[in-house]
């Protein structure tokens, strides 16, 4: 047996007091935490769910992610966290494609109205049968006619449970990525993948008897949950949430609350580096004599925002490397060699990693020396497979390698140095942005004849999206109206801020979007 959820479970026996979750207000033991996904799991099986069955869940850095997470593990079910800036279209394709039967949704703010866009989602998902809202103040009832609560929901469901056989390599977690094009894929992560990614990288940075760590990585992004949630848990620390990432928010807390370690997208170190204390009330002596773990991922630190967070700060701040598909981390500065600045280090215990011939349709041949190819990585960190999708997965994966799609080249000591990534995917503050899912909306636009979607430079997100469009003859486009035609239709972190009309696009003899000149305009 191996369930993920055995992280809190063996927590909440060796220190059921400490301090589990704190998030405003709120401050809940590894107790309180393990009992409310026992009721979760209950809830679950009550409802008629099965070991294996799918259970999408839509929720920010609350105490509600950790409680339904584990309990939805606990009851042997398959967890699917969803970004929580999908808009009604985008979940609804989610339910369907993960084949969810439960649904557990965050009521949502006046300015993010989650819950009322999951609603109408769930209610447009056959075979999904049950809707639970995690409101934001549990004692009031759900603001969604129709819903009802998850306290309401649990009240009766008893607080203990014995969690579902599950093996290693049963799937655990469904994380949806689209890789370079097409419509989202949901990368099977088991029980197995998460665990170890988990320990490996506990032991890369070795903990103290109780850490204090910052979430502010969203925790349905394979990044906070690994390396903060499960990470977090496996070595009873006590969780910070921080449900919106502001940078003199995360100074107050990593001071009021002793905060040992952090981890963070580039553009949260970039606007921790910039942030300027006009109050005088952070001590950032203090806060930095105490962080011993530090790390940035999700996309490349410039090294000149790394030099400068070191001179300022100096914390050992460390890079590493992944991907949804591999759990994520499969690379990283480790402490027992002297990292390297703009490095993502070399592969952790247990993975390899080697360069490959670039391009979809080259031949996995091996590239020797420093490159530059494609990366690819084999180990205990690889996905099953995309979710009903065994010819994606055969495109990515041969004989346990898995090519990630980014070119890098690789010094004589085995570190590797990312050159280059996947050629049209934008990384815009840290998330996986997808051209073609964009330029699929766009051309429903009333005015949109054709459409090229690019990422440009950007100093605060590293990129930002832009959309050439060339419109419909005798139709004006109006670059701000669609982009705020685009603003409704996508989550904000997906749609155009440029819209430049333009009378054609650049293409090669075959049709297809010369996109590097429109890069390079």
């Amino acid at each position: 047996m191996l369930n993920l959820a055995a992280l809190l479970t063996d927590a909440a026996r060796k220190v059921p007091d400490r301090e589990a979750v704190v998030c405003a207000d709120t401050r809940m033991t590894y107790a309180q935490v393990d009992a409310l996904s026992n009721q979760v799991a209950n809830l679950l099986v009550a409802s008629g769910l099965q070991p294996g069955d799918k259970v999408g869940l839509t929720c920010p850095n609350l105490p509600w992610f950790p409680v339904v997470y584990y309990g939805i593990l606990k009851a042997g079910c398959v967890v699917a966290p969803f970004n929580v800036l999908l808009k009604r279209r985008e979940i609804a394709y989610h339910l369907n494609d993960c084949d969810a039967k439960a649904y557990f949704c965050f009521e949502g703010l006046p300015d993010l109205p989650m819950g009322t866009e999951g609603y109408a989602a769930f209610t447009e998902t056959p075979g999904c049968d049950h809707f639970f809202v995690l409101p934001l103040d549990a004692t009031k009832p759900s603001a969604i006619e129709g819903t009802t609560t998850l306290p309401q929901a649990i009240a009766d469901q008893p607080a203990t449970f014995d969690p579902a056989l599950t093996s290693s390599e049963d799937t655990a977690v469904i994380l949806y990525t689209s890789g370079t094009t097409g419509q989202p894929k949901g990368a099977e992560l088991t029980h197995g993948n998460m665990i170890m990614n988990a320990q490996v990288l506990t032991n890369i940075h070795p903990r103290a008897e109780h850490d204090v760590l910052l979430i502010a990585l969203p925790l349905f992004h394979s990044f906070g949950q690994t390396v903060q949630l499960n990470g977090g848990f496996l070595t009873r620390a006590t969780l910070v949430l921080l449900p919106r990432f502001e940078p003199g928010a995360a100074f107050r807390l990593m001071q009021d609350e002793k905060v040992t370690g952090f981890a963070g997208v580039p553009t949260m170190w970039w606007a921790l580096l910039n942030y300027k204390d006009d109050s005088g009330s952070l001590d950032f002596d203090a806060i930095s004599s105490r962080l011993r773990m530090v790390v940035s991922g999700g996309s490349a630190l410039p090294v000149e925002v790394l030099t400068q967070i070191r001179e300022k700060f100096g914390i050992p701040l460390l890079e590493g490397y992944g991907l949804s598909e591999t759990s994520p981390v499969g690379t990283f500065n480790q402490l027992d060699r002297e990292p390297k600045a703009g490095s993502i280090g070399y592969p952790i215990w247990g993975v390899e990693a080697k360069l490959i011939s670039i391009g979809p349709d080259a031949e996995w041949n091996d590239v020797e020396g420093e490159g530059p190819g494609e990366i690819a990585l084999r180990g205990h960190n690889i996905m099953k497979g995309y979710y009903k999708r065994p010819e994606a997965t055969a495109d990515v994966i041969r004989d346990g390698w898995f090519r990630t799609g980014d070119i890098a080249r690789r010094d004589e000591d085995g570190f590797y140095f990312i050159i280059d990534r996947a050629k049209d995917m934008i990384i815009r503050g840290g998330y996986n942005v997808y051209p073609r899912e964009i330029e699929e909306v766009m051309m429903t636009h009333p005015a949109v004849s054709l459409v090229a979607v690019v990422g440009i430079k950007d100093e605060r997100l590293g990129e930002e999206i832009k959309a050439y469009v060339v419109p419909k003859d005798g139709v004006v486009a109006d670059p701000d109206e669609i982009v705020a035609w685009c603003k409704d239709q996508m989550a904000a972190h997906k749609y155009p801020r440029v819209v430049e009309v333009v009378q054609g696009l650049p293409m090669t003899a075959t049709g297809k979007i010369l996109k590097r000149e429109l890069r390079d305009k």
